[in-house]
């Protein structure tokens, strides 16, 4: 699509077309449907051009699909209506936009076009070329993938149901159904099923029963006629069979359409045949090969077909001596000549060259019959006579094979050279979503959690890989390496992140442990040279244990690299390897241990550091050199040391963690496996279908009053006690709660929503003002309150939090109540980003909870914006500090109470002293001022005989009323519990006077004190291991910005805990996010799009149907702008604040509108740029932006109002340098808040936000809805969107947004005689004509007239400078104080950015 322009679109064939027959703009005047156009314009447009991505974008573009071909399709639909259907749908799902609206939309075409595709795909004719008939097989697929639509899943059902093993020979099904004899009932049932059926019905019940069996040989045949040796291959054959192999990938991958499938798959026989074809030995079978490769792990992977259940190793082995022992009684009955191997055991014959040596041993009819008796053949192969290919069958249905588990374990987590320029595996950044690739898939099923865990370790491995490789490259172009003439590498440049070795040699190789046969630890001393500059010497010398660095051998670069010649052997690229920090050495040649004591300094420049080697690539590399007698050893030709940013080189941890995960017995809560699976009902775990489901709930300070409590649950009816006093807190029981009948039993006998409403008085804590509990003033709605009551049960919450919905409010409440009614669990706090975590923590920490259960880990701690330390070391000074100041307040209580001794000395000492003198005395009382029957207590005795006054004499006197028995009493009884407290918290420290090291507190501090502890994701993976091995327990898990987390970075929080007698704690899960907008952020577009690694567990969950709330109510932005989105979510509304506050109700000054499209033309004849691959630009949109930001300024607008977005990175680095050039300097305008890309800006807001599109030629990601929504909602109160509108406004994913902002004028209309604050209220436009501003250039001379002005008005105009000259790139000053976004920032800098912003209160608080 590169290069086509809007003019070109407009004058293109197609657009001509859609104006006659089907683009919404022209509707009324549409001409009659012509199935004749379909057909021409396939043959011109698609087939002609020889199915150009090009023309197949301009189709997709124009609604061909949803408003012509889809709607008009019938049973006597063309092939070529058929083929544009296929090809449209597959553009979409290469787009990555929604493809099955249409059909869900119109689903009456779809039964008519699913027959005449099933019989396109085994079409035998030359009717389909090749080429069309991989589209069908790609759309397929996708078919096979979307089995959570349901219009899809019934259509396709009977193609992978049981009646499919009718396609087995007899001695195959046979065999089947003594393996799982309850699939007979099943095949009964479809021979009763067929009796039914004739004609027609009977007809297509057979065609399904037989399709993916005849697809499977069709395709066989087809691979068999590729020739082996030089002879050419057609590409569009290897094409085609690669994307067979992907389907067959796919249909293995999931469950419901495995179940069945992999029994058919297996009885042809396919993957031997696969293995043994033609295509896998060539070079053009690359690709091929490796997919090859993950369909036999597929195949043959550890779980129970018929019930799903994963298979032990265990199992897997007996299921495989059962299978050989079979073979040797027939070998003993019918082979005598096998006699040796009918009486050897199973262990002996097994492996696969020594079953090879047996079977080798009979004659062509032997084996043959062999095959036969065993029924290995499929009926088409019955007198097969190839004694290969019976010889690899027998292979492969009984060769011992080595378990996926120990694959792993034996696997290298550092990549190598021959990995990171694979592009099969690591493909380049531009990926378009055409081919097909070797890599796994997240879909929405998982065979096992052992398959969920391994396509997460794969996916992750590759895609870390990608970013080592971009590093690789970038250090070794600034190496710029050249080979002497004595053969010796000599580097020319130099990279800040690597340096040349000067020493490397292997000091340590350990000896295997027991049952292994690597290394049990290999270690290597690397010596460099650091003569560069002192901060860049420091880095090295700060380079930390267990930072994981790369070894490069660069041996013979070309002397002129070609940059689109393979790296490796244009820059003499050998090896690469990886190793792990240990330390740097001493003096001494000792490693010198990190701890509070300052490192030694070392003198001169020379440093080596020791180094872990990994001991699985140790091994290979070895044996590499022994199998290749004597060949080149690895480890001698190392002369590059590299590393990378600590923030980008954690994947080694990560790695290790899932590998533990995977070792490890899992337990995952039984009630959350199968969802985590994708299977079973997806409301199991929602508190509603829990047996252990609380009737009655704690609300604590939820409710602001009994009014808010009564709104809070619209549809039930509230039961309360008349006479008690309706205040805060409230107790509530649902009676719907209580009925322990599933939902399906109700249907008929429905329980009554009815809530019955306890209000009670929180005990008071004391006499002291701050002993007052601090108090929620949200006022949640209907929705929150149904939040926070899901999140308090035990369960599965997911929560949607549309854009300014207050889910942190939300979360922040569930927190707390949790903390309350439950004070013996522990809570774990999970969010993706430090200032998503520090924003939410910093809302816990303002209510009331008690900041010794308190606790951050983790890196970005610093960013609290709070004077107290949440981090480990931080609170453990905190209990030091506090138990010091309760031990005085412990010594003033016993000198108040004329006690002798040293009481406060210790906690221990403390102890005994409340119990022989504080609880004695307190008893004492109690006996004397409590009242019994017939004896009366005088109000004022109970001041009078109060033990403890002298010690509360510092608080607000008199201490007592006097005015009633029942206040004085419940007075007297605050104050000892604010006694009780003392020794209780003291009872809790006393732990820390027994353990003296710091980190032996801070452990403690994890492990036992701490209630509410919080960490990143990121923090969790990193430090799984040492927090299951610390003993570490929790019982709850909230997670914030759940849509914007990793799969893996998801699931492995639930598993920071060892399982207790098998079972894992955890009571709630909380997951917080919105999938509609932008998804975590993967670099590789093929990971992202082929693998779908950009899918989160949130969205994961949504698309399985798992029950969510949806907050409903937003407080961000004005009704306007939230019309702008809230199409895209159900019943989204606004709070009564964005109507009532004082911001909303005033109009925007100077400027006309609240938001506006505002189109913007080429600026002297340019639109777009591209000074870089996708590195998009567009400078008059630059120009304006920046303009209408001066403007602003000028007329009072304060920067920090301000913020600038784009959706390329491109574009924001051209804006930041209009911004330096015409306004940095300027005290009159300053730099705005912020200038970032919107994907960068997700989670933050503005008052004012001018957003830049950039594209001119194709819309480009834009088409990702979900980009859309996080661009339309960071506005409060005004939106001004800089694009060519003609592109964007029939692009039919923005349709629902752009018709909006169409409707008013596609050019700015301004106000400049109206300056900040003004009155004019929001819905009323300023009386005078607005300014129309024609161009860019129309609004550099109005801005430039109007600075004049404000110039002239001001007095003291030195300073103020010239007026805004033209635009000039140049590079920014060392210190800017600018706080922008960028792609090089580092955590602090970002943190300290982010912290910095004005954080508005979205849920109405007032």
């Amino acid at each position: 699509m590169k290069g086509l322009t809007v003019d070109q679109i407009s004058a293109d064939r197609v657009t001509f077309l859609a104006q006659q027959y089907w683009s919404p703009d022209t509707r009324d005047s549409h001409l009659p449907f012509d199935p004749q156009v379909i057909d021409d314009v396939y043959e011109s447009e698609v087939r002609a051009t020889d199915f150009a991505t090009r023309r197949i974008v301009v189709l997709e573009l124009s609604q061909y699909l949803e408003n012509y071909i889809w709607p008009n399709y019938s049973e006597n639909a063309s092939s070529a209506h058929l083929m544009s259907v296929v090809i449209l749908v597959n553009e979409k799902f290469r787009e990555r936009v929604p493809a099955w609206d249409s059909f869900v939309k119109h689903p009456q075409p779809f039964s008519d076009f699913l027959r005449h595709l099933m019989k396109a795909c085994l079409d035998s004719t030359d009717k389909f070329s090749q080429k069309e008939q991989t589209h069908v097989v790609v759309f397929l697929n996708h078919l096979y993938n979307s089995i959570e639509t349901d219009l899809i899943r019934n259509g396709i059902s009977h193609t992978v149901s049981y009646n499919i093993l009718e396609c087995l020979s007899e001695g195959q099904l046979q065999a089947v159904l003594k393996e799982f004899p309850n699939w007979s009932k099943a095949l009964k049932r479809t021979a009763r099923h067929r009796k039914k059926l004739s004609g027609v019905e009977l007809e297509k019940f057979d065609f399904d029963t037989n399709f993916l069996y005849s697809l499977m040989q069709q395709f066989l045949k087809k691979l068999s006629t590729i020739p082996a040796g030089e002879e050419e291959v057609k590409t569009d054959v290897v094409h085609y069979c690669e994307r067979f192999l992907e389907l067959m990938i796919d249909l293995e991958s999931q469950l419901p359409t495995r179940r069945f499938f992999n029994t058919l798959l297996h009885s042809c026989n396919l993957l031997v045949k696969c293995q043994l074809s033609s295509l896998a030995t060539r070079e053009e079978g690359k690709l091929f090969s490796q997919l090859l490769h993950i369909l036999k792990v597929f195949g043959q992977f550890e779980i129970n077909d018929n019930t799903g259940q994963p298979l032990s190793d265990l199992d897997v082995m007996k299921i495989h001596y059962n299978q050989v022992k079979r073979v040797q009684s027939i070998t003993f009955r019918n082979f005598p000549q096998l006699t040796q191997f009918s009486f050897s055991s199973v262990a002996a014959v097994d492996d696969t060259e020594t079953l090879r040596q047996f079977v080798e041993q009979l004659e062509d009819d032997e084996l043959k019959n062999l095959c036969k008796l065993l029924h290995l053949l499929p009926k088409e192969d019955e007198n097969e006579c190839n004694r290969k290919y019976l010889i690899e069958s027998m292979l492969w249905k009984y060769q011992r094979r080595i378990s996926q588990l120990e694959a792993i374990n034996r696997m290298p987590l550092y990549p190598t050279e021959q990995i990171i320029w694979d592009d099969n595996i690591v493909p380049s950044e531009y990926f378009s979503g055409d081919a097909c690739l070797a890599l796994p898939k997240l879909n929405l099923q998982f065979l096992t959690l052992h398959d969920y865990l391994l396509r997460n370790f794969d996916l992750f491995r590759l895609e870390s890989t990608y970013e080592i490789r971009q590093d690789i490259e970038d250090i070794v172009m600034r190496l710029n390496p050249w080979s002497a003439e004595d053969r010796n590498v000599v580097f020319r440049g130099w990279a800040r992140m690597a340096q040349p070795i000067v020493n490397f040699a292997v000091c340590e190789v350990a000896k295997p442990n027991v049952g292994e046969d690597k290394p049990s630890r290999v270690r290597a001393d690397i010596t460099v040279n650091l003569s560069v500059r002192r901060e860049i010497k420091s880095e090295w010398e700060a380079l930390r244990k267990h930072d994981v660095c790369l070894l490069l051998s660069i041996i013979h670069p070309m002397a002129f690299p070609n940059p689109e010649g393979y790296f490796p052997d244009e820059w003499g690229i050998r090896y690469i390897r990886g190793c792990e920090v240990e330390g740097m050495l001493d003096e001494n040649g000792r490693v010198i241990e990190e701890g509070p004591e300052p490192k030694p300094e070392l003198k001169g420049e020379t440093r080596t550091f020791r180094v872990w080697l990994d001991c699985n690539q140790y091994k290979i590399d070895m044996d590499n050199i022994k199998s290749n007698d004597g060949g080149e050893d690895v480890y001698e030709t190392f002369n590059v040391l590299m590393r990378r940013k600590p923030k980008e080189n954690n994947f080694k941890a990560v790695l290790e963690t899932i590998r533990d995960l995977m070792n490890t017995k899992c337990v995952v809560p039984d009630w959350l496996l199968d969802i985590i699976l994708g299977y079973g009902d997806p409301g199991a775990a929602h508190y509603s279908h829990r047996e252990n489901a609380l009737a009655t709930l704690d609300f604590n300070d939820t409710f602001l009053g009994f009014d808010h409590l009564k709104k809070s649950f619209p549809g039930y009816t509230i039961n309360h006690n008349l006479k008690a006093v309706m205040r805060p807190p409230f107790k509530l029981s649902f009676e719907d709660q209580k009925s322990s009948k599933r939902p399906a039993e109700e249907e008929d006998n429905k329980v009554e929503k009815v809530i019955h409403v306890e209000p009670y008085v929180v005990p008071s804590r004391g006499p002291y003002p701050y002993t007052v509990p601090r108090k929620n003033r949200v006022q949640f709605t209907p929705t929150q309150v149904e939040a926070i009551r899901s999140g308090m049960q035990p369960g599965l919450t997911m929560v949607v939090g549309p854009p300014g919905t207050g889910k942190t409010d939300v979360a922040v409440q569930i927190i707390s109540n949790i903390y309350h009614n439950n004070p013996a669990e522990r809570t774990l706090v999970v969010t993706h980003s430090n200032q998503a975590l520090n924003q939410l923590f910093e809302k816990v920490i303002a209510l009331d909870v008690d900041e010794r259960h308190l606790l951050r880990l983790g890196h970005g701690e610093e960013a609290l914006e709070t004077e107290k330390d949440f981090s480990r070391y931080g609170r453990v000074n905190y209990v030091l500090s506090k138990r010091l100041e309760l031990l005085d307040e412990v010594t003033r209580l016993k000198e108040s109470l004329g006690v002798a001794g040293e009481m406060g000395a210790s906690c221990e000492t403390a102890g005994y002293f409340f119990l022989q003198h504080v609880l004695a005395r307190w008893e004492r009382y109690l006996s004397l001022v409590t009242a019994t029957p017939g004896k009366p207590v005088n109000v004022q005795q109970i001041n009078e005989l109060f033990p403890f006054h002298v010690f509360f004499s510092n608080a607000p006197q008199p201490l007592f009323k006097g005015k009633s028995y029942e206040e004085d009493m419940e007075i007297a009884e605050g104050c000892f519990r604010y006694l009780g407290n003392i020794f209780t918290q003291l009872k809790e420290f006393r732990a820390f006077e027994m353990l003296r090291s710091g980190l032996d507190r801070t452990r403690y501090l994890l492990v036992k004190e701490a209630k509410i502890i919080a960490m990143t994701c990121t923090h969790a993976a990193l430090k799984r291991r040492e927090l299951v091995d610390l003993g570490f327990q929790f019982d709850n898990i909230l997670m914030e910005e759940s849509a914007q987390i990793l799969e893996i970075e998801t699931f492995i929080p639930l598993l920071l805990q060892n399982p207790e007698d098998g079972r894992n704690r955890l009571k709630r899960w909380v997951m917080i996010g919105d999938h509609h907008q932008l998804p975590p952020v993967i670099k590789n577009m093929a990971f992202q799009k082929y693998s779908n690694c950009e899918q989160s567990l949130f969205t994961r969950f949504v698309r399985l149907g798992v029950p969510t709330v949806q907050l409903d109510a937003q407080g961000r932005a004005r009704p306007s702008i939230c019309a702008l989105y809230n199409w895209r979510y159900k019943n989204l509304g606004d709070l009564p604040h964005v109507i009532s506050w004082p911001e909303f109700r005033i109009a925007n000054a100077g400027i006309f509108y609240e938001y506006q499209l505002i189109n913007v033309d080429d600026l002297e004849g340019r639109g777009e740029s591209e000074p870089r691959k996708y590195f998009y630009q567009n400078l008059a949109e630059a120009e304006y932006v920046v303009h209408l930001y001066m403007y602003m300024r000028l007329i009072g607008c304060p920067a920090s109002k301000i913020s600038l977005l784009t959706t390329y990175n491109g574009q924001k680095e051209l804006l930041r340098d209009v911004v330096e050039q015409r306004c940095a300097r300027n005290p009159l305008f300053g730099r705005p808040h912020k200038i970032s890309t919107v994907d960068k800006y997700q989670g933050q807001q503005n008052d004012y936000i001018l957003l830049s599109l950039v594209r001119t030629r194709a819309v480009g990601h834009l088409r990702d809805v979900r980009r859309l929504v996080v661009a339309m909602s960071r506005a409060r109160l005004g939106l001004y969107i800089f694009a060519r509108v003609s592109l964007f406004k029939n692009c039919y994913e923005l349709q629902p947004a752009f018709s909006i902002l169409a409707k008013r004028p596609l050019q700015l209309h301004l106000a400049p005689w109206e300056y900040i604050p003004t009155d004019r209220p929001y819905t009323q436009l300023p009386q005078d004509k607005p300014v129309v501003v024609k161009d860019v250039t129309h609004m550099s001379s109005l801005v430039h007239q109007l600075y004049s002005e404000v110039c002239s008005t001001i007095q003291a105009v030195a300073g103020i400078g010239e007026a805004p000259g033209v635009m000039a790139t140049h590079e920014l000053p060392p210190d800017t104080g600018a706080r922008y976004d960028s792609d090089e920032e580092t955590t602090v800098e970002k943190e300290e950015s982010e912290s910095s912003m004005l954080i508005v209160n979205e849920v109405d608080n007032k």
